[in-house]
């Protein structure tokens, strides 16, 4: 169903209808509660990118790298749940910008991960700073994105370099 046949079948109930409606959703779909849980109360913004970031941490477990399971099909589909919850343009950026840095932090910490681990790594590090520089963040978050360029420093398969110079383009001296 498009949005216009929607509103359109919206437009024939009641206040009451498309109140009862919406409660419906809300006790029904855990989606539907955590965006109005967070669109009623958008302060605590902070708060659900915790919660979103300690998703993304859960899939590369730093501190028991044997738990972790590198997947970052679902670290991408936390962020487009993030996303979807409509969060400040600095809030989406810090959980972005996690992913890379849990991934860096663990090639770091535990040595080289396959070809497809620094692509898929590298491609996110990407859309991170993308991100930040669409929605003029760079200089709040370059903490962040130089500690993951560090963090690769030590990684093979080019790596390194690829997230050096991509840094440089997004950070020039």
């Amino acid at each position: 169903m498009s949005k216009a046949a929607l509103k359109k079948e919206l437009q024939k109930l009641t206040k009451e209808q498309i109140i009862e409606q919406v409660l419906d959703l809300y006790e029904k779909n855990k989606a539907v509660k955590e965006f109005y849980q967070f669109y009623l109360n958008p302060t605590s913004g902070k708060q659900l990118a915790d919660k979103y970031k300690k998703l993304i941490r859960k899939e590369f477990n730093i501190e028991n790298p044997m738990k972790s399971t590198e997947c970052f099909s679902v670290a991408k589909r936390v962020i487009s749940d993030f996303r979807n919850l409509q969060p400040s343009p600095e809030d989406l950026a810090e959980v972005m910008l996690y992913l890379s840095e849990s991934a860096c932090e663990l090639t770091a910490l535990y040595g080289d991960y396959s070809m497809q681990f620094y692509d898929s790594a590298f491609n996110n590090y990407k859309a991170a700073l993308e991100f930040l520089k669409k929605n003029r963040l760079l200089q709040q978050f370059q903490d962040k994105a130089l500690q993951c360029v560090k963090w690769s420093s030590c990684c093979g398969y080019g790596f390194a370099d690829d997230m050096k110079y991509l840094y440089a383009q997004y950070y020039p001296e």
